[in-house]
């Protein structure tokens, strides 16, 4: 029996010993784990992707070691809306979101890279501005695993989007899905699901993912759902019905039993700021009632999309092509003048993307400068600014409260997002102007929000960046620091960590952050991006071994 006893401690006490070596060991790091509780000292060794052990300081030995000198320490940060689709096909480097922390970029708002029909893919490359690109995928999984073999060095993740759905089997028409169309969308997001989608993403201001109605948007939930993915949706309107269409997302939740979140959630609008309030009481009271809504938001106080979500509904039907179309007639522009009602103040609008290098002498003009500089009344301008890029044009709209921010910031079910690409800042990328999110929606996190005004603790906010999202999007063995995971992990330090991106100069990168991990591959050292990409394709919880 004591030889047993004997042996059965000798067991314990060689278990807990780490090897002799590992592969790289961050030594002496302040780990913050991501579960929001106070950080302590430690090492970490990584064996190829994985953290292998986590020990006292100073008590690991590595084939390489990095002394971290008791920086901050986290897991990699989840950007949980990226437009960093095209971006990363012509840049995997994801710099300015890689200098921020960001390990994960998860696309897919309400339209998705796949699945693609020939039309699409045909209406895709005549799309194209200024970086072109083959299209040798069909599906989403495809894509995302083409992005993984180019190389890039993030980790790559997407929804599957009702407006691709709707195109692939509809197309742009303003009609509801006949029961056999509907079973077809049925069949593609149980293939996207399958493939390693995240869930289902809707976006209710735009064609055609408008189109679809409160109960298709139920049946491909459910599809969803038994996948135990997410339905996450850009609400059909964010100022005025605000509060109907949040119950509109509870309703979806409910009746597909499905997870749900908000999309960079919002009270647009200045006569709408005191809607908040009301907005997250109606959140708040669906979980209380044991419903798992959750919301993103982008820590700034504009928002960005195209000029022309301020036209009537009528004149964007059938998507940008039929609406530039349309306007060409001068009836159609004098009705859609005459019926216009601006969502936001013409003096807020800031032109910032134009298709025509013509046209960009526009950028960072105000659409009320540009009618002044026409002779034109605001609603004009609009028009023909619309009509003369042939395009949407990107501008940023300043409709949202500071004071909302920061509520927004401090409530424990909202994680961080970007809603924007991903870009590095020279070449194609600063060809057009773009919101400061881009280079600083996370880093401010950290440094405005944390540091600087104390609204959440630097713990807490690197909770909601990291472990939130994770457990929100069902991910295996990423969001924490913990033996077993995946080696994802950003090294900052909290005194220095700043966005330098502005509305007028956006394309800055932000400083503080000295290391980034993915999968074990260092990407930023020293503050300088390496050239590594080691990123992956991230599979939802409905993955399939194809």
């Amino acid at each position: 029996m004591k030889y047993l006893s004997l042996c059965c401690l000798l067991f314990l006490i060689f278990a807990c010993t780490p090897p002799q070596e590992y592969d790289l060991v961050l030594q002496n790091g302040l780990l913050y784990d991501g579960g929001g509780e106070a950080p302590y000292p430690g090492d970490i060794g990584i064996n190829a992707d994985t953290i292998a052990f986590i020990g006292e300081p100073n008590s690991l030995k590595g084939k390489e070691t990095v002394a971290l000198n008791g920086l901050a320490t986290s897991p990699g940060f989840i950007n949980m809306l990226s437009w960093a689709n095209v971006a990363l096909l012509e840049d995997g480097r994801s710099q300015s979101d890689i200098r921020q922390g960001v390990t994960l970029e998860v696309m897919g708002e309400g339209r998705s890279m796949g699945p693609l029909n020939e039309k699409m893919k045909e209406n895709m490359l005549k799309g194209q501005g200024d970086i072109t690109f083959d299209i040798p995928w069909t599906t989403l999984g495809e894509y995302l695993q083409h992005l993984e073999d180019k190389g890039v060095s993030t980790n790559v993740a997407s929804f599957v989007g009702n407006g691709t759905l709707r195109t692939h089997v509809i197309g742009f028409e303003n009609r509801p899905a006949t029961p056999g169309e509907l079973e077809e969308m049925k069949k593609l997001t149980k293939q996207a699901m399958e493939e390693g989608a995240m869930g289902i993403s809707s976006a209710l201001l735009y064609a055609p993912s408008m189109y679809a109605s409160t109960q298709e948007l139920v049946e491909l939930s459910k599809v969803v759902a038994t996948y135990d993915g997410l339905y996450i949706s850009h609400i059909r309107n964010e100022g005025d019905r605000l509060l109907e269409s949040l119950d509109e997302l509870i309703q979806i939740s409910k009746e597909a039993d499905i997870r749900s979140e908000v999309y960079h959630l919002k009270a647009s609008s200045k006569p709408n700021w005191g809607k908040l309030d009301r907005a997250i009481a109606k959140i708040d009271s669906a979980r209380t009632a044991g419903l798992p809504i959750t919301a993103d938001i982008y820590t700034y106080n504009a928002s960005s999309t195209g000029l022309h979500v301020q036209l009537p509904d009528w004149a964007r039907e059938e998507g940008i092509a039929a609406m530039l179309e349309r306007l060409a007639d001068s009836k159609n522009r004098q009705r859609a003048i005459a019926e216009m009602e601006f969502r936001n103040a013409p003096e807020t609008i800031l032109l910032v993307g134009f298709r025509s290098e013509d046209m960009r002498k526009y950028i960072g003009k105000y659409l009320t400068e540009v009618a002044e500089e026409w002779g034109m009344d605001p609603a004009e301008a609009l028009v023909d600014l619309l009509v003369k890029d042939q395009s949407r044009v990107q501008v940023v709209y300043f409709s949202m409260s500071e004071e909302n921010i920061a509520k927004k910031v401090a409530l424990p079910w909202v994680s961080f997002c970007s809603d924007a690409g991903s870009y590095t800042n020279e070449g194609v990328f600063i060809k057009q102007s773009t919101h400061p999110r881009a280079y600083g929606s996370f880093i401010r996190v950290l440094g405005k929000f944390a540091r600087d005004e104390g609204v959440i603790s630097l713990e807490e906010g690197i909770r909601k960046l990291t472990s939130l999202p994770a457990d929100n999007l069902k991910l295996q063995k990423r969001g924490r620091l913990g033996v077993g995971n995946y080696a994802d992990i950003v090294v900052f330090d909290p005194e220095k960590v700043t966005d330098k991106a502005t509305f007028t100069d956006p394309h800055q990168y932000a400083e503080g952050v000295v290391h980034v991990f993915v999968n074990g591959g260092q990407v930023i050292k020293d503050g300088q991006h390496t050239g590594a990409t080691p990123g992956r394709f991230v599979k939802g919880p409905g993955y399939v071994t194809q």
